[in-house]
This record gives structure tokens, C-alpha cells and sequence, in this order.
């Protein structure tokens, strides 16, 4: 583009020097050498117009590389070509025409030398042409300066081509720097996007991440107040596990990308982003009532339920909803509440809609003052423990005892399990807790002197955990006690949430002397291969069972069918929650032997379960039937 801005110019020069020249001469001179004035003339011009720096801009890269090795081929013939015709022109002109025609070639060399500057070969071509003929001829004429001219002309000459030498080097210098300089601002602006991609757009789908979703919510809160609010919903995918049990990773991406390809033309959808594993969340218009926004994502969750495509597999799945308003402060508060209404809405199950309403700001501020207090206080002075018998009712006798925590947010009113478990899961202290669980119970039923069995529950964090076995074995060993007086209890849940690990787990459990029981066998979902695979040593029956035990022949035939299946199996039975005799009877019938629950014996404190249950007082004061 240097070149296009100068040589116009340059053309210029020549034109306007040719024109002065035969203007000069014309009358002095033969006409046939005055007219190839205009030709020349003609010749410049149109090169003056191929080199506009509009015309330039327009052609490609090669072209103008052509364009000038061309440029550098005729500059030494024109150089050659006009002082050819100004030496025609000298011997016809007097003194003073002469001392101009000497002018105008230094003129227009000193100028052509300059003005292809940034083309050196050019340049020296130039130089050359005009230089070394006219010396020579001014030489040859016998002119009393011509010596002294020839070596101005010479001198000046090369003093100029080496400073469109530096010139040139300098040029390409800078030239080369503004290049680096251009690309490595595109390399930033490349990498400023890529980064801007990988903080923004989610890599397995293809649309928003967890931290652009977020970041969207927060401009609608941090609109200006009496802006409409938009709806805010957690969309959790039920049965995505076992689509990537089964079928592999592969068919999980491919159902995430789905998934969000269908969101994504769900009516009244304005933004949505995959928060993680397979909960999206979705921004729906605030311009929806409740009715309005409960249709669309009804309108959601059918579009989810159709069947999707795998390399020939149909994979059906389905969604659980939870709504909320977008009102609050931070978007944090927001995610809580709506996903405090996907988490009703997983318990109610079949991709159910739950909107987050009043009474659930009610409960979801006392779980979180729960979940304060529980992160809060100190486990060993808010904890206690009631232990339940065993018995085998074969003979009445005690043989075990499970441990059944206790945990008081105020010292006052104590909570079960099923109601503080889920705060300790949410603050991580379940591994202090069942630590401290088993600590206090050896300590309190002392197996190794009473002979008795005791049982205590595994959290799901628990049987996954890495390392737990050597943990817990360690506090029995500091105890006194044997692993195999313990009876780790591990619920169906809680090998549900990773099947493979919790397997390792449970042969690690196994392998240091821990009994191993599966609790709650029989209820929802239940998998009679865990039988087979497992290193169980036990099945404890679901109570739901137990209570149709008595009136259900259905429950009773499934029943058997364990109890026969887990016998040839080697795995023992019990039963929970037996609460009258035709329970324990029915039971018995079927033969298990195993048993607990109210009939026997309600939850004591150690001491007065020891006492009582021991085998310091005769059997039929448990009221063994």
C-alpha cells in the first residue's frame, strides 16, 4: 500500500516534467522527436491510474506481488527510455534549454529514487538508468562541467539509493512489527473468545454453562425495581444413570444434547444453561402467570418424555420440576428455593411439577436454621443413643442390638435419622457422625462382654467413601472390640448411587471383619442380583413388608421367595418392624428368625437396654410368643 501512495505521484512527476520539456522545444526540435511527448505522457498516466491506492486495495495478494516484480522489470527501461529521448532532444537546444533538460533528469531521478524507497531493486534500477547514460553522454559531448556534473550526479545517486536502502530497512522493520503486532492481537482475540467459550458455553451441549445461566439470572435481578421477574425452574433428568449404566457415556452426551436442543424450542423459554451432570436450569418469561408457566413446563416435560435415538436403542426418560419466581437478592437464593421444589418433586416422582410457594419458604427457612445449628454444634454433647434388640426367636434370645442415633438441635427435642440425616449429608458431617456412632456404641453395649451383635447404619456418603473401612476398623481395634461383633447396615440407596464403588467398598468393609447387612431389602427399587454379587452377610426385610405379612398372601409369597433365595445363597434374614404377634408368626412361618421391632422391645438407652436384655432376665419378659 506504500507503493500505491507513491508512485501515482511519481508518474505525476514524470508527466509533468515530459510536458515541460517538449514544451520547451517544441519549434527548437524535430517534431517527430517533440510528439513522443504525448505518448509518454499517455504511457504514465495509465500507470499512475493502475497504481491509485483505491485500484490496489481492490486486487489480491498475488496480483500485487506481480504487480511489483513487474514494476521492478520497467523501471530501469523507462529510466532508459526518457533519458534516451531527452539526449535526442539536447543537441537542438541553445545553452539555456540544455542546462534545463539537465535539470529535469536530475529531477525526476532524484524523484523516482525517492518515490520507490520502499522498492530498493526498483530504485537502483531507476538510479542506473538515469545516472550512467546521461554521465556518460555529457562525458562524450566535451561539456567543460561534464566531469564535475557526471560525479555530482554519481555522488548524490548512490548517497540516495543507500538511504532508500536504510529506508526500506527500516520500512520493513516496522513492517514486520506492526505484522507481529497484528497477529498477536488476533491470537488475543482468539484466546479472549476461547476463554470466553469456556466460561460461558457448556462443552458436551453446546449452549450456556452454569456461570453464564447464572450470570443471565443475575441481570433480571439486577434490573430496576417493578421490572417483571422471570420464572426460575430446576429440570433434573430421572433415569439419565442408568442410560449411562447401560448404555454408556456416549448415549448420556448424546441424551444431554437432545435434552437441551428440546428445552431450547419449548415456548416461553428465554435462556437456559446445563448447571451440571443433568440439571439444567431454565429461565421462563416473566410475563407467564402460574398457570401460564405451569403449561410450559408441563409443555417441557412431555418433550423430554419422547423417545430419543441411539445407535438403534430407544432411550426413554423423564424430568422432575421445580418452580420459583425469580425474587430475591442473588441468584444463589433463587437456585435454593427452586431447587428446594425439585427436590419435592423428585420425591413425588414420575417427572411431577412443583411450584415453590409460602409454606415452602416456611419449611425451607427452618431446615436451613436446622442445617445451621447441626453445622454448628458440637455432635458429641447434641447426640444420643437408643439400641433395639434382636432376637431369635428360636429361643428367645437376645443376640444383637442396633444402634439408632438420636440428634437435638436445642438439647430439648430430639430428632430421628430419617429427619436429621439429610442436613448431615447437605454439611458433610456424616463420616464424624458415623464415626462418633460407632466410638459411643462399643463403648456402650461392650460386645466383647455381653456377647452381643451390634448393628449401627452406613450413610450413602459412607459406603462410598474411600479409606472408610480402614477408618472405622481402626476405632474398634482402639475399642477392644472384634469387626465381627459390628454388623455394618447399608441401605439399597445408598449402592444406588454408585454401584461400583459401593461394591469395592463393601469388600473392603468385609475384608477387615465386618458383617455386612442390606437394610430395607423389598423396598422400591430392589435388585435380587445384589444377593448374588454382593459380600452380604445379611438382608434385613423392609417394615413395609412386615406390616403385609399377616393379610397379604402376595407379600407373603414374595417374602419366601427371599428368604428361600437368600438361604441358598448362604445370606441370613431378619426382619424389622414387627409390631404383633401375627406378624412375628407369620414370619416364623416362613423362616426368619431374626427379628426386632416394637412386639419385642421399643429403643432404650444402653443401660437399660443391657439390663433388660442381657440375659439377666428370664425370656418371657420380652414376650416372646
Amino acid at each position: 500500500m506504500s507503493v500505491s501512495h507513491r508512485a501515482p505521484l511519481l508518474y505525476l512527476v514524470v508527466i509533468f516534467n515530459t510536458l515541460l520539456v517538449a514544451g520547451c522545444f517544441l519549434g527548437t526540435a524535430p517534431l517527430a522527436l517533440v510528439v513522443l511527448a504525448p505518448v509518454m505522457v499517455l504511457i504514465a498516466a495509465k500507470r499512475a491510474f493502475h497504481w491509485l491506492p483505491d485500484r490496489v486495495a481492490q486486487r489480491p495478494v498475488e496480483q500485487l506481488r506481480t504487480d511489483l516484480q513487474g514494476m521492478q522489470r520497467l523501471g530501469g527501461w523507462a529510466a532508459l527510455v526518457f533519458v534516451a529521448w531527452s539526449l535526442g532532444l539536447y543537441p537542438y537546444g541553445d545553452p539555456g534549454q540544455r542546462e534545463l533538460l539537465h535539470f529535469v533528469i536530475a529531477v525526476t531521478m532524484f524523484s523516482a529514487i525517492l518515490g520507490m524507497a520502499n522498492s530498493p531493486q526498483t530504485a537502483l534500477r531507476l538510479g542506473v538508468g538515469f545516472t550512467l547514460p546521461w554521465s556518460l553522454f555529457l562525458l562524450a559531448t566535451g561539456h567543460p562541467n561534464a566531469v564535475a556534473i557526471a560525479l555530482a550526479q554519481v555522488f548524490i545517486t548512490v548517497i540516495l539509493l543507500a538511504m532508500t536502502q536504510i529506508q526500506h530497512r527500516d520500512f520493513v522493520r516496522l513492517e514486520l512489527s506492526r505484522q507481529l503486532l497484528v497477529r498477536r492481537e488476533r491470537q488475543t482475540a482468539e484466546l479472549a473468545s476461547a476463554h470466553y467459550r469456556q466460561a460461558t458455553v457448556d462443552h458436551l451441549t453446546g449452549g450456556r454453562n452454569r456461570r453464564a445461566i447464572i450470570a443471565c439470572l443475575d441481570e433480571h435481578l439486577a434490573a430496576p425495581d417493578g421490572s417483571v421477574r422471570p420464572w426460575l425452574a430446576l429440570f433434573d433428568l430421572d433415569g439419565f444413570k442408568h442410560v449411562n449404566d447401560t448404555y454408556g457415556h456416549a448415549a448420556g452426551d448424546h441424551v444431554l444434547r437432545t435434552v437441551n436442543q428440546r428445552i431450547g424450542v419449548i415456548e416461553g423459554v428465554t435462556a437456559h444453561g446445563r448447571l451440571g451432570g443433568d440439571e439444567f436450569a431454565i429461565l421462563f418469561d416473566g410475563a407467564f402467570d402460574a398457570d401460564a408457566v405451569n403449561a410450559a413446563a408441563r409443555a417441557l416435560s412431555h418433550a423430554i418424555r419422547e423417545p430419543i435415538s441411539f445407535n438403534g436403542a430407544t432411550l426413554r426418560l423423564f424430568g422432575s420440576i421445580g418452580l420459583f419466581r425469580a425474587e430475591g437478592e442473588t441468584a444463589s437464593t433463587c437456585l435454593e428455593r427452586a431447587d428446594s421444589a425439585l427436590y419435592k418433586a423428585k420425591e413425588l416422582g414420575d417427572g411431577a411439577i412443583v411450584a415453590f410457594g409460602p409454606d415452602d419458604e416456611v419449611a425451607l427457612q427452618q431446615r436451613i436454621a436446622v442445617m445451621r445449628q447441626f453445622n454448628d454444634c458440637p455432635l458429641e454433647e447434641r447426640l444420643r443413643l437408643l439400641y433395639q434388640p434382636i432376637f431369635d426367636c428360636r429361643d428367645g434370645r437376645v443376640v444383637g442390638m442396633e444402634a439408632l442415633a438420636r440428634w437435638s438441635p436445642d438439647g430439648t427435642t430430639w430428632q430421628a435419622p430419617g429427619e436429621f440425616l439429610a442436613i448431615a449429608d447437605a454439611t458433610g458431617r456424616t463420616g464424624e457422625l458415623t464415626r462418633l456412632v460407632l466410638a459411643r456404641t462399643l463403648a456402650e453395649c461392650r460386645p466383647w462382654e455381653t456377647g452381643l451383635e451390634v448393628s449401627i447404619n452406613l450413610a450413602a456418603r459412607d459406603v462410598v467413601r474411600e479409606g472408610f473401612a480402614e477408618t472405622i476398623a481402626a476405632i474398634v481395634e482402639q475399642a477392644g472390640a472384634a469387626p465381627s461383633s459390628v454388623m455394618l447396615e447399608v441401605t439399597e440407596r445408598a449402592l444406588q448411587i454408585d454401584p461400583k464403588r459401593a461394591a469395592v467398598q463393601l469388600i473392603a468393609f468385609r475384608e477387615k471383619g465386618f458383617r455386612i447387612a442390606l437394610d430395607d431389602f423389598g423396598a422400591g427399587w430392589s435388585s435380587l442380583s445384589q444377593l448374588r454379587d454382593l459380600p452380604l452377610d445379611r438382608i434385613k426385610l423392609d417394615r413395609q413388608l412386615v406390616g403385609a405379612l399377616s393379610s397379604d398372601p402376595g407379600a407373603r409369597a414374595v417374602t419366601g421367595m427371599i428368604v428361600a433365595l437368600a438361604w441358598q445363597l448362604g445370606i441370613g434374614c431378619s426382619i424389622e418392624g414387627v409390631e404383633s404377634e401375627a406378624q412375628a408368626a407369620a414370619a416364623r412361618a416362613l423362616g426368619i428368625h431374626l427379628m426386632q421391632g416394637y412386639h419385642f422391645g421399643r429403643p432404650e438407652p444402653a443401660a437399660e437396654a443391657l439390663r433388660v436384655y442381657s440375659g439377666l432376665s428370664p425370656a418371657s419378659a420380652v414376650g416372646i410368643g
